[in-house]
């Protein structure tokens, strides 16, 4: 019973941030319908439905969008939801007849949620996009990556889903509050060049203050300080170093077996290349494991870098239930934490259609209409 519980939102079928905004929805208790697909895009990622754990948590109802009375089955959904999610470029929902005007007819309390890359305005806005490609414009994967090396894309985390799909949850939820007050529903604009943009406000006005540089591989956060970098061991695993603080970084000193003395000053740049060869030689000294008991209950900013596997397995995470299993998949639990109204454990990715009829009959639809639907290859 998680703190969205009685919300309802409908979810227009997509891929990446898009699910990640309705899995973080559903998450936190709203009833979430999921519209997929009647045949199924080939992505060529050919996996079992289990291990497509953003489409956790809802309930999946296969359609032909552009069948006749398709329109009308989705907007009788409207007229009950507190929210829409798409995924389309800008425009694809108008020729469908399900864009925002649309909708907002239908139900005027309506928050509409739209997710793309480049946002509804501006020369790119119908252009394609990946990850990378937004990180890239938006100022991010210039400083991503090693001194001397091309940029480095973090996975797909910083633009698909951080900037993108929680960008839009938070602006759901936002829109969803304010309709509750004003009576008026909006439609949510979550750019993922907007996101990203945002995600790097602390990063800008440090680059403002003369800070940072364009340097890539030569800034506090980004390798390009001694001290916060990671390190290889003896067993050739690496160990996090973010000892930023002087107390900190004094302790790391210190259980390095190290003598500050006679290293070079913590903030002088032009030394840090020797600074970091005397931290390489010391981690070199001991394995990953041994590292760990000796930095364990000193507040040092020292800890291990873990695999996905390793990370399952860590007693930390073990003890908050950082990870949950589903349909025998490990992956990550819901978050955040409530004390009061926690969401129930979700329930497994659906096949497409899965629930038709049961989901259209829960947001009131009759059998006959159900089975005419069906009889009319709109739903399947």
């Amino acid at each position: 019973m998680g703190p969205l519980h009685g919300y309802r939102i409908v979810e227009i079928g997509a891929i990446g941030p898009g699910p990640f905004c309705a899995m973080m929805l559903a998450d936190m208790g709203a009833d979430v319908i999921r519209l997929d697909r009647h045949e199924a895009a080939d992505l060529g990622l050919k996996r079992e439905t289990r291990f497509a754990t953003l489409n956790r948590g809802r309930k999946s109802v296969a359609i032909d969008l552009k069948a006749p009375g398709a329109v009308e089955a989705v907007m009788r959904l409207v007229r009950s939801a507190d929210g829409l999610i798409e995924g389309f470029r800008p425009g694809v929902t108008e020729r469908l007849g399900l864009g925002p005007d649309a909708c907002l007819r239908e139900n005027p309390k309506l928050a509409y949620g739209r997710i793309t890359g480049w946002g509804q305005q501006g020369p790119l806005a119908q252009e394609a996009g990946h990850d990378i490609n937004y990180l890239a414009i938006a100022g991010a994967l210039h400083g991503i990556g090693r001194k001397g090396a091309p940029p480095s894309p973090p996975s797909n985390l910083l633009a698909d889903m951080a900037g993108g799909g929680m960008y839009l949850a938070f602006g759901m939820v936002c829109a969803i509050l304010e309709a509750s007050r004003s009576g008026q529903g909006q439609v949510v604009d979550a750019a993922m060049v907007d996101g990203v943009a945002s995600l790097m406000t602390s990063v800008s006005g440090m680059y403002a203050a003369g800070l940072l540089n364009d340097e890539r591989g030569g800034n506090y956060y980004d390798s390009g300080c001694p001290w916060y970098d990671s390190y290889e061991t003896a067993d050739g695993e690496f160990m996090s170093v973010g000892a930023i603080e002087k107390r900190f970084y004094g302790t790391m000193i210190e259980r390095l077996e190290l003598d500050a003395k006679t290293l070079p000053g913590q903030h002088d740049r032009a030394r840090w290349p020797e600074l970091r060869r005397h931290f390489e030689a010391a981690f070199k000294t001991r394995t990953r494991a041994e590292w760990v008991s000796r930095f364990a209950g000193h507040d040092a900013c020292v800890a291990p870098v873990l695999t996905l596997r390793e990370a399952q397995g860590h007693a930390h995470l073990k003890e908050r239930r950082t990870f949950i299993e589903i349909a025998g998949v490990p992956q990550p639990a819901p978050a955040p934490r409530f004390s009061r109204t926690r969401p129930d454990i979700p329930t497994p990715p659906p096949e497409p259609g899965q629930h038709t009829g049961e989901a259209l009959a829960a947001w009131g639809f009759s059998t006959d209409e159900i089975t005419e639907l069906k009889r009319a290859r709109v739903v399947f």
